[in-house]
């Protein structure tokens, strides 16, 4: 395909439903609409629309056009995000991203670095899959694990999060304080719902407790905390998190191979521009007591 005219005068029909729409969002005459459309139906010796008195509506294969052309015009706009990013002042959006647990100490690291420069826009997202920076999709993101081997990506060692073995005092009253890892075995658990999970604390659980024993699942971190404060059972959490809780019994001490090593990653085209490299020395300068 030779002629992104035409591609994207058929997504703006699509979208719209009318040919005097598109011209108006496109900036061209209604019969250049038409000329585009009737040029690329012939050229893919298909019908793209059904014309009819309220406008077009999109056939099978329009509806083909209009997804692949939504996700291209998708990247370019985040494209253009990336470009946008590129000055030398500290404003516009910033787009930050993490796993949820994090968002404790990202959400009032970001609040305070509005306060310090208040023409940035922030956005945060949280979520479990890897957002890919090299789309735009993330100036700067918190990944927790294994450290990241995209291409193009700049990867920095941010912090270790300490991992151990609580349960609540309601849970150990009610069943006991095992005192030895034989004794775990007849107690219950909370882990996650995915059985293969590498994170390296999930596998010593696996490895050490029957898996009837695992009484209480979710795919959800936030979740799972949150069984172990109740007393559904023994469960992982960070120290930081367990030892703001009087109310936590710890069962076992954080051992090294549970540390869950963090970094920070962005894309090599906007790791040097104002506002990334800002947001980078204030997030460490706020989070130094924060994440450990």
């Amino acid at each position: 395909m030779d002629n992104w005219d035409e591609i994207r005068t058929a997504f703006q029909v699509a979208r719209l439903g009318t040919v005097s729409g598109a011209a108006d969002v496109l900036g061209v005459h209604h019969a250049t609409v038409i000329r585009h459309i009737d040029a690329l139906e012939t050229r893919l010796g298909v019908k793209l629309f059904q014309r009819h008195a309220r406008g077009y509506t999109a056939t099978e294969a329009g509806e083909d056009l209009l997804r692949v052309a939504q996700a291209t015009d998708d990247q370019f706009n985040q494209l253009v995000g990336r470009i946008k990013g590129r000055g030398a002042s500290v404003s516009g959006e910033l787009l930050v991203t993490s796993l949820i647990n994090f968002a404790p100490a990202i959400v009032p690291a970001l609040k305070s670095f509005r306060d310090a420069y208040p023409d940035v826009i922030v956005r945060y997202l949280t979520d479990d899959r890897v957002f890919r920076l090299e789309y735009g999709e993330a100036h700067v993101a918190l990944r927790a694990g294994g450290r990241p081997n995209e291409p193009d990506n700049v990867v920095q060692e941010f912090k270790h999060v300490s991992i151990g073995l609580y349960a609540a005092q309601s849970y150990v009253d009610k069943y006991g304080q095992p005192r030895s890892p034989e004794e775990l075995k007849s107690h219950q658990f909370v882990s996650h719902e995915n059985a293969e999970s590498r994170a390296p604390f999930y596998a010593w659980l696996r490895a050490n407790v029957p898996a009837e024993q695992i009484v209480f699942r979710s795919s959800d971190q936030r979740v799972l905390e949150e069984a172990v404060i109740e007393g559904a059972g023994i469960g992982f959490m960070s120290v930081r998190e367990a030892t703001s809780r009087p109310d936590m019994v710890e069962i076992l001490p954080p051992l090294e191979d549970w540390r869950v090593p963090l970094w920070l990653v962005t894309h090599v085209d906007l790791h040097r521009t104002a506002k990334v490299q800002a947001f980078l020395k204030h997030l460490k300068e706020y989070t130094a007591e924060l994440i450990s």
